[in-house]
């Protein structure tokens, strides 16, 4: 599909999305979340693809709604926002029930449902200069695009309503402080370091990798022993897969495992 905000990029078993509105600083308009719902649909489908990048042209990762189309579809706003939100929440629904690492690689402000949409990755690695801010107050809306799930859940009840009801900005330092990111790296050092965890995630082993995101997801809703049944069931599943073989075997001959994702 030919994307007009979008650039996706496939490289090395790894899909790079870029979202590419940057001199609206990646804004969501219907557009951007349509094709950004149709990349996450093709990158989780394509079997080659074994890890998956999303991240911000310019000097934003995502400044969230485009506000300017909420004050231009005014009239018929709730039909204009429900169709919006359900580009961005298959998306993001996509992305988290994907059996491959998703890593949010945040250039720059993350606000609104850009701050839902970093938060909803595997993985999030932040530019110093990257900030944070949930913004949605500004407008007088409620959060969308996963942040009232995530957040609690990463840094309790009181701190997401702070978030909400302030407005606090939080830089990069501060987010990794909080747990909502799980590394900060200079500017001028950011692709590089977004690019090797990617390329080194995409070698690992992607069914056990699926495996546990699926199992620590379920986690948050299951009892102790059913969650130790699934975990059971999912590592049994494991030990038919040609990466375990593979990986067993490397381990009792003392050598390094290459793993295909199957």
């Amino acid at each position: 599909m030919a994307y007009q905000t979008l650039l996706v990029d496939v490289k090395d078993q790894v899909a790079t999305i870029t979202l590419n509105r940057p001199d609206a600083y990646n804004a969501l308009n219907l557009q951007l979340a349509g094709e950004f719902f149709h990349a996450a649909l093709e990158a989780d489908e394509d079997r080659e693809i074994r890890c998956i990048v999303v991240t911000g042209a310019g000097k934003a990762f995502c400044a969230g709604g485009d506000v300017k189309d909420f004050a231009d579809n005014l009239p018929t706003v709730g039909v204009f926002i429900k169709q919006l939100t359900t580009y961005i929440h298959g998306a993001v629904s996509r992305l988290c029930r994907s059996p491959k690492p998703v890593i949010m690689g945040v250039n720059g402000i993350a606000a609104g449902g850009g701050m839902s949409l970093a938060l909803s990755g595997d993985l999030v690695i932040a530019a110093e200069s990257a900030k944070f801010a949930m913004a949605y107050s500004k407008i007088a809306v409620t959060p969308d695009g996963s942040s009232s799930y995530f957040l609690p859940r990463m840094i309790g009840l009181r701190r997401a309503l702070e978030l909400h009801y302030t407005n606090r900005v939080l830089t990069a330092r501060e987010a990794l402080d909080w747990g909502l990111v799980n590394r900060v790296v200079p500017d001028a050092e950011f692709s590089q370091a977004l690019a090797a965890l990617a390329r080194e995630l995409a070698q690992g082993p992607t069914l056990a990798f699926g495996g546990a995101k699926l199992l620590f997801h379920q986690s948050t809703q299951e009892s102790l022993e059913t969650q130790m049944e699934l975990e059971a069931q999912a590592i049994a599943r494991s030990g038919f897969t040609e990466d375990f073989k593979t990986g067993v075997t490397a381990f009792a001959q003392k050598k390094a495992a290459t793993f295909k994702g199957r």
